[in-house]
């Protein structure tokens, strides 16, 4: 339970129990489970603390947040202020990337409760002389824990309290120095302090803002049918820094295995020129700790990572914890798989279908500590090639403990590492590996494509506890999931999707270059796969195609870049749109987000309807920025360069998705 010790069934003769603490503090937030895990929040970021205190009586209560770095001991406080219904809230702004502590700490304020009821009485006409000799006692107290220069300022203002002439004696006990050197200098005997010390897990600024873009080196060579290679890539990177985009994601860069290797189209049996699945990983020439031979070397990778670099990009890695039949793990440590009866090993199953070229790790082995030093070995590895973000595969197949102690270990040498869970899968299993240290999550947004779902997801991930340790990172589409309504083929679907994964969330990302080329043929009806899937061949794209969406894509993520409104996910509040006779409009979905200071607003609007022309009426919060109905005020659309003039909060919107199925509109609520 979230309550002080002295909350819990008295213990007269325990030591840590002292029925003279009359404050209660309770419903501290942010408190994940109990505070067994931390929330979080990215470099530059606002804590926000909350809590409910109160006492018996009417006494004047103080309450102090008190807040560290975890590798420090001494506290910085800010006084917490009251709100209602006896909440109290007060918030900081961590500092460098690492874990932050913070409680809280609250006492009864006699002098405030005297002062309080002295002033009535001084109002009501009574004598208070007798207040004044209590007051000043007090003070006289006060002067002993104060400063030699401030001890004696106070003892004078007592004395004036107790000799002086009843107007100036009073005056004295009401002035505003004596409140403040009062407010300096508390009696904190009886203080009571939350029974936690709870946690902030404060991450590298990319943590909380990042635009991801994945891409196969492989299918990158200079010469049309051959391998690719990290020197070739290179090229790439301007490309992708001018399209807007800091992260750049590579699927398994390690040596394929030979044995079962998958063909095109994920057919079981591979031809002699296919490349195979590069999530089946292994080989004789290495193994999580190697680079595919055909991309390079690993000083040809590290030069890579430092030329993205250069370009403000983030190299991501996929780390993906199974092996190959080849891989040298199978051969020099056994016990780390699971062996059937026949004396083969146990491939990766999800029946009816079968992953032959794939061996799940055995995570209940007998020799679990040394499979668990090794795997974060792995990480560590990249780690030291210059490697910060890692996105995981399939991470909810993997021990939850596991990934607990390894992310913990590898933050704490290295605290701008962010990792990113790959998991589709029940909402708990997410919510716990988000709880368990991972940065940023895979969402359900793929699936989300009506209004009404959209919005209810938005409002879990950004109103509920989930938001104070679930970080959303949306993606359109991956080389796994061609959703069904991108199979159409629409064009501004291609764009809605992406504007809507860009706006609602500070993260997001998309498989490239089949996004921007608006890939959509599934491997066939029904499946959300591709048809000639890139995680089975290597393609050639061509990245001038007609009917590619990259200008819009380096459009919106210009725009993201450029307001902080839109560097955040929590800020968001969704706006009515009417069809007409007062009913909301079922394609027309409209939101704002307002930077910290609300000097940064955007209203985004987006057509949920790939083929035909909406029009409605949109209502702005005004009274959000407490101004009238009636005010006038202007909107500038950041994607046509257009401006609106609008008079009032109803106002008329129309998106022809032929044309552009969303505005993202900068509002200027004044001249």
């Amino acid at each position: 339970m979230s309550h002080t010790f002295y909350q819990r069934k008295p213990t007269i003769s325990n030591r840590k129990f002292d029925g003279r603490r009359r404050v209660i503090i309770e419903g501290v937030s942010p408190e994940i489970d109990d505070g067994l895990y931390p929330a979080k929040r990215v470099t530059g970021e606002t804590a926000v603390v909350g809590a409910d205190i109160f006492t018996d009586g009417a006494d004047a209560i103080r309450v102090e947040l008190c807040f560290r770095p975890k590798s420090s001991r001494a506290w910085k406080r800010v006084p917490m202020k009251f709100l209602v219904n006896d909440r109290w809230e007060a918030e900081f702004t961590p500092g460098a990337p690492g874990v932050w502590e913070f409680t809280i700490e609250a006492w009864l304020d006699h002098f405030q409760t005297w002062r309080r009821g002295l002033i009535k009485k001084i109002e009501d006409g009574q004598d208070v002389s007798l207040e004044l000799r209590m007051g000043a006692t007090m003070i006289e107290d006060a002067a002993g824990r104060a400063s030699k220069k401030d001890a004696a300022r106070l003892r004078e203002l007592a004395s004036v309290m107790t000799s002086g002439e009843a107007a100036v004696a009073e005056s004295a006990a009401q002035c505003d120095e004596l409140q403040g050197l009062m407010q300096q200098y508390p009696d904190k005997e009886f203080a009571a302090k939350y029974c936690r010390v709870l946690e902030i897990r404060v991450d590298q600024t990319k943590a909380g803002f990042s635009t991801w873009y994945e891409f196969f080196p492989r299918s990158w060579a200079e010469e049309p049918g051959k391998h690719g290679t990290f020197k070739e890539c290179k090229r790439l990177l301007p490309l992708i820094a001018r399209m807007g985009f800091d992260v750049v994601y590579l699927p398994p860069i390690h040596p394929i295995g030979s044995t079962k290797r998958k063909g095109r189209n994920n057919a079981l049996v591979a031809g002699p020129d296919d490349p195979g699945s590069c999530w089946a990983i292994g080989s004789k020439d290495g193994g999580h700790k190697a680079i595919h031979p055909e991309l390079g070397t690993i000083e040809d990778f590290e030069a890579f990572v430092r030329e993205a670099e250069k370009h403000g990009i983030s190299v991501a890695l996929d780390i993906a914890f199974q092996c190959s039949p080849d891989h040298p793990y199978v051969r020099e440590h056994p016990q780390w798989f699971k062996w059937r009866p026949d004396g083969t090993v146990q491939f990766a199953e999800n029946p009816p279908k079968k992953y032959e070229d794939i061996l799940p790790i055995d995570f209940e082995t007998e020799d679990w500590e040394n499979l668990w030093i090794e795997l974060k070995s792995v990480m560590l590895f990249w780690i030291k090639k210059g490697v910060r973000i890692f996105r995981v595969d399939n991470p909810h197949t993997k021990a939850f403990l596991f990934w607990d102690w390894a992310i913990s270990e590898i933050s704490a040498e290295y605290p701008d590492a962010v990792f990113l869970a790959e998991a589709f899968t029940r909402p708990k299993v997410m919510a716990r590996l988000a709880k368990g240290g991972f940065n940023q999550s895979y969402t359900y947004f793929t699936w989300r494509n009506t209004k009404k779902d959209l919005q209810e997801y938005l409002i879990e991930l950004t109103t509920t506890e989930v938001k104070e340790y679930m970080r959303p990172n949306f993606w359109p589409n991956t080389p796994d999931i061609l959703h069904e309504e991108l199979q159409a083929g629409h064009r501004s679907t291609f764009i809605a999707r992406m504007v809507l994964a860009a706006t609602l969330s500070s993260n997001y990302g998309m498989y490239g270059p089949a996004y921007e080329l608006c890939e959509h043929v599934p491997v066939r009806k029904g499946k959300e796969e591709y048809l000639d899937s890139e995680k089975y061949e290597i393609k050639q794209w061509d990245m001038d195609r007609p009917g590619n969406i990259r200008a819009e894509i380096t459009a919106v993520n210009r725009i993201r870049m450029e307001n902080a409104a839109l560097q955040q996910t929590n800020n968001i509040e969704f706006v009515r749109v009417d069809a007409g006779e007062g009913c909301e409009h079922e394609m027309l979905m409209a939101y704002v987000k307002c930077s910290p200071d609300d000097e940064n607003i955007i209203l985004t609007v987006v057509n949920l309807d790939p083929q035909n022309t909406h029009t409605g009426w949109l209502r702005f919060p005004l009274e959000k920025f407490e101004l009238p109905h009636t005010h006038h005020f202007r909107v500038e659309d950041l994607i046509s360069g257009r401006t609106y003039e609008w008079d009032g909060e109803w106002n008329y919107i129309e998106l022809n998705p032929e044309y552009m199925p969303a505005h993202i509109f900068k509002v200027h609520l004044h001249p």
